[in-house]
């Protein structure tokens, strides 16, 4: 759980660690976080990735995490291309404690295509408009699009106690553009590497 602080989005950044051999652990994640004053609320994992999602310093800390575990793949996620906050667009007071739902995928190895999809979510408020108004009536306070090279990194910030499977459908309720969206979205994007066959969003989750 965290604070729905969405007005804090320029300081927050993702850094995403890949073991590559298996020999990386969540705990040494977290003793790491222990001594460099990093909450370990901020850490999340799906299999032999993990990310921290927290106000860090990205360039001190990416940095401190190679020279400790130079075997792992490191890549850092600074600023949103896109930012959905919910209190800008109905003037409603975000919620004070939310959950983070982080997910990761690929944009298709196409130049052409790569560039279309940003400027689908460049434009996206003033031409799609019928997006925002599905994330509001779902309830997302906050909805951030990240990229490193082809990575996409989705983090999207729900009231505490709710789910995402809960609240999903009520980005379409009444709303057929969000179907539209979404079809046209599903043909810039893939699964990572090691994500399963068929798989194009993988969830990362908060270690137990």
């Amino acid at each position: 759980m965290t604070s729905c602080g969405i007005n804090e989005t320029k300081t927050l950044s993702i850094i995403e660690l890949v073991d590559t051999d298996y020999r990386f652990s969540t705990s040494d994640l977290l003793n790491f976080c222990q001594k460099n004053d990093i909450n370990a609320s901020s850490v999340y994992q799906w299999q032999n990735h993990w990310v921290i999602y927290d106000k860090v310093n990205s360039v001190k800390i990416s940095g401190k995490l190679g020279k400790e575990y130079p075997r792992l793949k490191i890549n850092v996620y600074n600023t949103p291309f896109y930012n959905f906050n919910r209190e800008v667009q109905t003037h409603e007071k975000s919620e004070m404690q939310c959950t983070n739902i982080i997910m990761t995928a690929n944009l298709v190895n196409d130049t052409t295509l790569q560039n279309q999809y940003m400027e689908y979510h460049r434009t996206q408020f003033e031409k799609w408009p019928e997006i925002s108004k599905g994330f509001s009536n779902a309830q997302f306070q906050q909805l951030l699009v990240f990229r490193n090279g082809r990575q996409l990194m989705l983090v999207i910030s729900i009231p505490k106690g709710k789910t995402l499977d809960g609240l999903n459908p009520k980005t379409t309720e009444n709303n057929p553009r969000v179907n539209d969206w979404n079809k046209i979205m599903a043909k810039y994007q893939e699964g990572i590497e090691d994500a399963p066959k068929g798989t194009v969003w993988v969830m990362f989750s908060e270690p137990r």
